[in-house]
């Protein structure tokens, strides 16, 4: 396993599924089994007020290839090809969604104790071109991501991040939507025989000068069961708790107040993912 700063995704990655990861507004029920040769098939159905979406998916191992496949209740079908060192550090990826004739992507991925590499190109005459790279170490992180449309020969996106680690903190910076968006977030563990993590992102907006607040918190009750909350600035507060009822499966009930609209209801989520 390769010890670096990693892919520009984890820029801030830990805060962001500290403050957002696991919550649930609707009613979710995902199941997976296995074959005896080793095919993995999980079926998930959410059911959204008066709408139920639901895919199956089938995962298929042999030594470093992956072959993912779902079919949605859309009538799409994605589908993933991933082989996983080729080449100490690199991965492939080539996906597409059908009938989406424009969804066909080839990316490569490059890990090395100083720098993590992403790159993917759309499989259309004329496609979408993404590169992001970071450099640094375990401690210290500079990466960008930069998205280019070769059709209108104008950049789709164009953005930059800096992280810092030092034992139990993590800090991240980056700056988005082509510098118009500026966000800071900061992740700490508190107590690690608790799991017990504080954590807060801060977004501001140079166009409409307004900023985006959210705090959260997380604490294990008992090795198997844990609870978060986050709060917003616009008085939205969100809690949760998580039991791992058995290896792998796990039951998630979620809420949501509105502070400033408190006559309305709460919103109450569920989710159960059963594994064996």
């Amino acid at each position: 396993m390769v010890k670096g700063p990693g892919l520009y995704t984890e820029i801030g990655k830990k805060a962001r599924d500290l403050l957002y990861k696991d919550y649930q507004g609707d009613q979710k029920l995902s199941v997976t089994t296995y074959s005896s040769t080793g095919v993995a098939i999980t079926t998930t159905g959410t059911n959204k007020g008066d709408l139920f979406v639901g895919d199956v998916s089938t995962q298929v191992k042999n030594k470093n290839f992956t072959a993912d496949i779902k079919v949605a209740t859309d009538s799409s079908l994605l589908t993933t090809f991933t082989y996983d060192e080729a080449t100490p550090g690199l991965k492939a990826i080539v996906s597409a969604k059908v009938p989406d004739q424009k969804s066909g992507k080839v990316e490569l991925q490059y890990l090395h104790d100083y720098a993590g590499i992403c790159t993917s190109v759309g499989l259309t005459a004329s496609p979408i071109v993404n590169f992001s790279g970071v450099v640094g170490n375990n401690v210290l992180a500079l990466g960008t991501d930069v998205s280019f449309n070769t059709q209108s020969g104008g950049f789709k996106h164009f953005n930059a991040g800096f992280s810092f680690t030092k034992d139990d903190l993590i800090a991240a910076l980056t700056l988005n939507d082509k510098g118009d968006k500026l966000n800071a977030s900061y992740y700490h563990i508190v107590n690690p025989l608790s799991n017990t993590v504080v954590g807060a992102e801060v977004t501001h907006s140079f166009t409409t000068q307004k900023n985006a607040i959210t705090v959260g918190a997380q604490h294990a009750i008992d090795p198997l069961t844990t609870v978060k909350a986050r709060l917003n600035n616009d008085g939205v507060a969100n809690a949760l708790i998580q039991h791992q009822w058995r290896p792998k499966s796990f039951i998630t009930v979620s809420g949501e107040v509105d502070s400033r609209a408190i006559e309305k209801s709460a919103k109450v989520g569920f989710a159960l993912a059963l594994k064996p």
